[in-house]
């Protein structure tokens, strides 16, 4: 499983760039399934944002905010992102199509980073008992006041890893569906 971990870690980014081009050709949005979607993806862009600027890598085991809820609030804000685009595509295609890309790539990723941050530290062990993988638990693991809302949030750490693309590219995403929602209106009131 370690090799297609690698693998998986490798493709991840092109792979969503290929699913975007197919994605864009199977929706089927309407105004309502595109606010109904919006539903998950802004919940899905905060908690991508809030995590962002608590995760220092590579220097300290993140375990404040977000953290302190789930090991995995990027992977959680990604989920609920992807959620509320496949609604707003209105294709069980899309949908099927997010499944399988969860549990074939994201799935071996984040095992993968697990094992890694179990080896750089000796506390992973420990706080991955008290903290789910990924759907979060409704009290935050009692570690001090660092847990508590944006304290220990450092906007400049959401700068430094350049969070604002996945709010960049949803804000794109939804305009491209918007289009397309005008493009099928038209089309409609022509052929009437």
């Amino acid at each position: 499983m370690a090799g297609w971990s690698q693998i998986a870690k490798r493709i991840r980014v092109p792979l969503g760039f290929l699913f975007t081009i197919l994605y864009f050709w199977l929706a089927q949005p309407t105004w309502p399934v595109m606010a109904l979607g919006t539903i998950a993806v802004v919940p899905g862009l905060m908690i991508r944002a809030l995590a962002s600027g608590h995760v220092r890598k590579n220097e300290t085991l993140a375990t404040s905010g977000p953290y302190a809820y789930t090991r995995n609030p990027l992977y959680l804000g990604s989920l609920l992102i992807g959620i509320g685009f496949a609604v707003a595509a209105r294709s069980w295609w899309v949908g099927t199509a997010l499944v399988i890309m969860f549990f074939a790539i994201y799935i071996p990723v984040i095992r993968q980073e697990e094992a890694f941050l179990r080896s750089k530290f000796p506390e992973f062990d420990s706080y991955a008992r008290q903290v789910p993988r990924m759907f979060p638990r409704l009290i935050p693991v009692p570690q001090g006041r660092e847990n508590s809302g944006l304290v220990g949030f450092s906007l400049d750490l959401y700068w430094q890893h350049r969070e604002y693309n996945a709010l960049v590219g949803s804000l794109a995403i939804m305009a491209v569906l918007a289009i397309k929602v005008e493009h099928l209106w038209r089309l409609i009131a022509t052929a009437l």
